[in-house]
């Protein structure tokens, strides 16, 4: 038994202050695992006792080996988790009269100080803070990390396939040998299709022994319906009839779109909170109050809160249109069912046919088990580009020859090779990006002009925001909007916009301050916020064929939908029935000048086929993710398009060829210090989709099965 592992003075504490009688299925093997020293991916439910099975294992090593300082990091993607977890885990270091802390943007100087002065035991922090804490020039920050021996990562599924994961990748290897140990190294998650691949992505450069916790178990099938709503204010109104006197979540894929749906249920007398990045501190501190303290509301929110934050005795979750992936779908719907005697459940709210198509495609593959792979980059050129930017500045500067021995055991940089960390370094060079003095590397004129602002705030995140306003009413701040909308939006009338679910009315801006100074309007529409097309993938693309020419009257399987979306969905068939979808599964339909074939491919597998009809047809080619359409000399004809396609070769020459097109802009703020065929492989990665348009090719020519297989 697992528990007896455990030392007996935490084993004491679990069963006297925390009254437990037994562990849970995932805490038992979690526990031997990491006592026996193991790299592990922990996956269980929401609220599965993830957190509880990391911690105290974790505590038992630190008790016995007499741990001092700072011996534990708990690393999340957002602060609202850290926030959140804050209470739980100084509950849980408590039982053995140790310490936790949080530090993170938002975190006082008061609290800082204390910190300083008395390092906590397990540190809770962001991978933006801890890149803060190695560059700091006032802060010992190298020396406060150098005792960690147990790295913790909430939401490993997260980090997995983004630049942050990369960058927190790099921060491990950079921990790892301030320590001067091999840092052993846990992930949680609820949902993760690929977790072997995961747990060996977490290792890096650790020898440790990687292993995949999952006590799997039966689980009771969850409630999930699938409706047509056909706008934001009947979806307004069917929340409010659906579960009246309920606590709800509703996920909603945009910041611009949860302030509709907000102001509309609070026309409605709904007692409405929302959450969204661009809120200020207060507006979402109030929503995630609202979890523990609103017994009958609405919480309306962006991917944000479909993180582990605990929701307490959430009734139901909401889904305005469908996500993009059943990774995020899961995340969501495992919000609810936590208590005894309830159910998981889940109703997507779609506005729009495509929105519909999309929901019922996701749900078939949620059907039939499908979990898209995480696919970290092995190939993060930017990432490593940053993180030579960031050593350059910590301890004041940092020698060329030693970087790839510190860099190479991160995973996001195995398919790169010392060659292509010279080549990065030979490019900074001779831009004034990096200089060498005494040999030793430190940021050169251009890069301080470009990252060495605000005491390097640049170089503390691999991500970009835009220039955005903060917005204030009567001294308190609401939240932000970005300055480009406000540039747009000031025509020499008054400027009127929603923003916490609220109108305000623009009374002054300070550009050079950064703010928008409001008073409240009888009306407005919400802001407009930079954001990037959705590419959809390639599974789902598929699955929403298959929903298409499926026979008429099929149930679907393990959901339901309502008469409304039965009805529309029958509607939306009738619609594409010219098609002949089982017939041929990638028609070309004539549309007046125009050809439109129909490839089910998703967005990135469709840019590069599309610049691959382009060198050969013409210029004028567009894509969405279900089809190519093709104009003007393009679409002189049927037989024309179907020969080009014949010796079409999809390949990662074209998608590099193609990248800058379809980036048009830079995909990330460390692009500059790419050379060239560097910034066009991260723009390929990032926008195509060579295997996916292999498979479109093949299809087509009739080499590869056209039926639909879940995957």
């Amino acid at each position: 038994m697992s528990f007896d592992r455990l030392h007996p003075a935490l084993q004491a504490q679990i069963v006297n202050q925390l009254g437990w009688r037994s562990l849970r299925p995932v805490q038992e093997q979690t526990i031997s695992a990491v006592l026996d020293g193991a790299n592990c991916v922990v996956l269980a439910p929401t609220a599965g006792g993830k957190t509880e099975a990391a911690v105290f294992p974790t505590l038992s090593r630190m008790h016995a080996g007499g741990w001092t300082g700072t011996s534990a990091l708990y690393i999340a993607p957002i602060r609202a988790l850290l926030n959140n977890q804050e209470e739980r885990l100084r509950t849980l270091t408590g039982l053995l009269g140790r310490t936790a802390a949080k530090w993170h943007g938002d975190v006082s100087e008061a609290a800082r100080r204390r910190f300083l002065a008395d390092p906590a035991d397990l540190l809770a922090i962001t991978p933006e803070s801890i890149e803060a804490l190695l560059l700091s020039l006032r802060l010992p920050g190298r020396r406060m990390l150098s005792g960690v021996r147990v790295v913790i990562i909430d939401e490993v599924h997260a980090f997995a396939a983004d630049d942050r994961g990369a960058h927190l990748m790099a921060l491990l290897e950079r921990i790892s040998e301030a320590a001067g140990h091999d840092l052993q190294r846990i992930g949680l998650s609820a949902t993760v299709g690929d977790p072997a691949r995961i747990v060996g992505w977490l290792s890096g450069s650790s020898a440790r022994p990687q292993l995949v916790v999952d006590p799997g178990g039966p689980r009771a099938e969850p409630e999930v319906v699938l409706d047509f709503v056909g706008g934001i204010a009947n979806a307004a109104h069917v929340i409010d009839a659906l579960h009246p006197g309920r606590r709800r979540l509703v996920f909603v894929d945009s910041r611009r779109r949860v302030e509709e749906l907000g102001a509309a249920l609070r026309a409605r007398g709904v007692t409405t909170f929302l959450s969204h990045s661009s809120l200020a501190l207060s507006e979402r501190a109030a929503a995630e109050r609202a979890f523990a303290e609103e017994p009958a509301c609405v919480i309306v929110a962006t991917s944000a809160l479909e993180l582990g934050i605990d929701v307490g005795d959430l009734d139901h979750v909401l889904q305005l249109d469908a996500p993009g992936t059943v990774s995020s779908f899961l995340q969501r719907m495992g919000r609810t069912g936590r208590r005894a005697g309830t159910r998981a459940n889940c109703t997507l709210l779609c506005t729009s046919d495509e929105a519909l198509l999309q929901g019922a495609g996701l749900l078939r593959l949620w059907a039939d088990g499908f979990v898209e792979p995480a696919g970290p980059d092995p190939a993060a050129a930017h990432v490593l580009a940053h993180q030579v930017l960031a050593l350059s500045v910590a301890e004041g500067g940092c020698r060329r020859a030693g970087l790839w021995a510190l860099l190479r055991g991160a995973a996001p940089f195995v398919a790169l090779g010392e060659a292509a960390l010279d080549a990065l370094v030979d490019h900074m060079l001779q831009h004034d990006i990096l200089t060498e003095a005494d040999g030793r590397l430190l940021l050169g004129a251009e890069g301080e002009r470009h990252f060495g602002r605000r005491h390097f705030q640049e170089l503390t995140a691999v991500f970009s925001t835009p220039r955005v306003l903060t917005v204030l009413y009567d001294g308190d701040e609401i939240g932000s909007v970005d300055a480009f909308f406000l540039q747009q939006a000031d025509k020499g009338g008054p400027v009127q916009f929603t923003l916490a679910g609220r109108a305000w009315q623009v009374e002054r801006v300070g550009w050079r301050q950064g703010t928008c100074v409001v008073k409240p309007a009888e009306g407005g529409a919400p802001p407009r916020w930079m954001g990037s097309p959705r590419l959809l993938h390639r599974p789902l693309c598929e699955a929403m064929r298959a929903v298409l020419c499926a026979p008429e009257g099929e149930a679907p399987d393990r959901h339901r939908w309502t008469r409304r979306a039965t009805d529309r969905l029958t509607r939306i068939r009738a619609e594409h029935a010219h098609l002949d979808l089982g017939a041929d599964p990638q028609p070309v339909e004539p549309e007046g000048p125009r050809l439109r074939w129909w490839t089910f491919g998703g967005g990135r597998a469709n840019n590069l086929l599309a610049a691959a009809l382009r060198a050969a047809l013409g210029e004028r080619v567009t894509v969405n993710n279900l089809h190519i359409t093709l104009a003007e000399g393009a679409a002189s004809s049927d037989v024309a398009l179907r020969r080009a396609l014949q010796s079409a070769v999809a390949d990662d020459a074209l998608a590099a060829q193609a990248a800058p097109e379809l980036a048009r802009g830079r995909l990330s703020k460390f692009e500059r210090c790419l050379p060239d065929s560097f910034a066009r492989a991260l723009s390929a990665r990032a926008l195509t989709d060579v295997d996916g348009a292999r498979v479109v090719l093949e299809r087509q020519r009739g080499e590869h099965p056209a039926e639909y297989t879940g995957g």
